[in-house]
Order: structure tokens, then sequence, then C-alpha cells
């Protein structure tokens, strides 16, 4: 029996590369190692190369792509730095997803009559009063975009891509700017699983667990004491759903959470109480519903019945955009592909 010949295997491997690059502020460059170098670290580890110090000069060693794209995350997180801002962990992410994403452009909401003012081709920053929030991928940069330029937004996808925290970030920031009068939060309140019931407390007690992330999402953005006064004065509003019926909410961002969970008839109900002067943002995940089976969710149908109006936008968001632990994207994409097995 004739034997059968294999094609040569290809043993060449890529040859490693050293790229230089040179940060003249020593005292930039030791914020830009971080402390025990664990900027460098999470480069190399991101990027599977090896980060030396030689001087005032870090050198990147590894396969050219990969050498080349870590002098440039530098070169953008030094640039931060001279301008005066923190490098975290969160900015060195965001270089990592956003490559050769300008970082002196702005993105802000200001009042001029009703304009919104965009200012376009860099990066989208939004103010609040305790932190500056950045959108770390593409997919989050273009919804933010589209807050400031819609008056009904949503944004669909999966657990930790950012949807509620952002929305909330926008509106403080709004709000901030005078855009709005006021900032009104809500999410159904089903009984996933669990009996209102049977919970300790009067109505307040029982429903603010299901509000729990939206107070996390302000407490970020706000000041406690603010936090505190804005909402016994109303100024700020944390309520169930089913709270917002007979209400028209002019002068006010509007953000319904956790939407899946919404029946056709309370999206209906909560969608028309847009009044004068008011941004509202849908967000849900759709893989997460909790209403009974052979319910259907108002998050789908609104997506079958408004896609095509003008001035309402939808954004999607995907395992990729996950900006919690590394390992909540692994577990959503395990799901996915259980899913679709």
């Amino acid at each position: 029996m004739a034997a059968t010949l294999l094609p040569p295997r290809d043993t060449t491997e890529q040859p490693l590369t050293e790229v230089a690059v040179e940060f003249p502020d020593n005292f930039l460059l030791i914020e830009l190692c971080g402390e025990f170098d664990r900027n460098l670290a999470e480069i190399e580890h991101k990027l599977s190369v090896q980060i030396l110090r030689r001087g005032n000069h870090l050198v990147a060693m590894g396969e050219r792509p990969a050498a080349e794209e870590a002098v440039k995350v530098l070169r953008s997180l030094y640039a931060r730095l001279e301008a005066g801002r923190p490098v975290a962990s969160a900015d060195i992410d965001r270089e990592l997803r956003m490559p050769g994403d300008p970082g002196g452009g702005l993105a802000r909401a200001s009042r001029d009559g009703k304009q919104i003012e965009m200012f376009k081709g860099g990066a989208i920053e939004i103010k609040t009063r305790k932190k500056l929030v950045e959108p770390r991928t593409e997919a989050q940069k273009a919804y933010v975009a589209s807050l400031f330029q819609n008056e009904l937004a949503f944004g669909i996808g999966p657990a930790g891509t950012g949807k509620t925290y952002l929305a909330v970030a926008v509106g403080v920031s709004m709000f901030i700017d005078g855009l709005v009068d006021k900032i009104i939060l809500s999410r159904p309140a089903v009984e996933a699983g669990e009996k209102l019931g049977y919970l300790p407390g009067d109505m307040k007690d029982k429903v603010d667990p299901y509000m729990q992330p939206l107070y996390d999402a302000l407490n970020d953005f706000l000041p406690g004491k603010q936090l505190a006064k804005m909402m016994e004065e109303k100024v700020i509003e944390i309520a169930p759903l089913a709270f917002m019926r007979g209400r028209t909410l002019s002068h006010a961002f509007v953000v319904l959470d956790e939407a899946q969970n919404a029946t056709t008839m309370q999206m209906k109900m909560f969608l028309t109480r847009l009044g004068e002067g008011s941004r509202m943002v849908v967000t849900g995940d759709r893989t997460q519903i909790d209403l009974p089976r052979g319910m259907p969710s108002g998050l789908h149908d609104a997506e079958r019945l408004l896609g095509g109006i003008n001035k309402i936008s939808f954004n999607y968001f995907t395992s990729k955009d996950v900006v919690r632990h590394p390992l909540v994207a692994a577990i959503i994409e395990a799901y996915e592909a259980d899913a679709g097995t």
C-alpha cells in the first residue's frame, strides 16, 4: 500500500520585534507604568507582549502587530496623563478595545434653545458631578451618541454591557447642563421567582431591592448628600413601572430598565408618557425575560413596531461589549451557544 504524502508542516514562527517609544516626563512615565508596573502587566497580558523599561524608554517585545499595538496604547495613555487625566484599568481596557480612537475629542450636550450640539470625530465623554464617564467599546460609543441625538433610544443586549449605567450617566450630565429638569428611573417589578408579598416592610421596602442597580448607578455620579436632597425634592425619582400610569413626563430624562419584563400594554403606557422637552431610554436583555410563559415581551413588540420611526434609535450589544469581569463574557457566550444547539 502506497504511503500517503502529507504537505510539510510550516514550523516557521513570526519573528519577534522590539518597538521602542520615548516618554520625556519621568513622573508621568511612573504613572503610566502604574504601581508595581500593573498597567504594563495588563497590556502585556492582553496583547501577549513583553514591555521593558530602559531609562525613559519603554520597549514592547513580541510579534510585530502586537508590539506596535502596545506602543499605540502606551502613547494614548501617556497623552491622557499629559492632559491631566488619570489612567485606570478601565482606561487601558478602552484603549485596547478601541485602538486609534483619538482621546482629545468630546461630545457634550449644551442648551441653545433645545439644540443638542455634538462634537464628532473624537472620544465621547460624559461629565457627572463625581466622575468623567467614557464609553469603552465602539457599541457603547454609538449608544451614547444616540442618547444625545434622539428623543427615544433603545439599548438592547446582554448583562454587563453598560446599557443602564451609561443611560443614567447621560441623564445626570443633561441635568447638570440644564437640558432636563428631573431624572426618572423605572423598572418593572416582576416577581422573578420571588413573591413580593412575603418580603418584610411596606411597599417601598418590598420594591427597593428591584431598584437597587439604579441607586448604585446614581451613587457613582452624584455625591451622597446631593443625591439624597434631589430624591427628597423629587428631582430624581426611582419608581416601579406601574407607578408611571397616568403621568405626563415633561422636561425629564426617563430610563426604563429591564424592559424585557414589561408587557406590551405596559410598554405602550410607558412610551406614551413622553412629554415636551423629555428624553426616554429603554434598556433590556431579550435573553432574560421573567414574564409568565406565553406572555409576550413589550420590548420585542417595540422593536417590531417602532424600528422604522425617525428619531427613535436602536443600539445593540453583544458579549464582546461586556465590561464586567472577563468571565461574564465567556458565560454569556456559553449560554448563547447552548441556546443555538
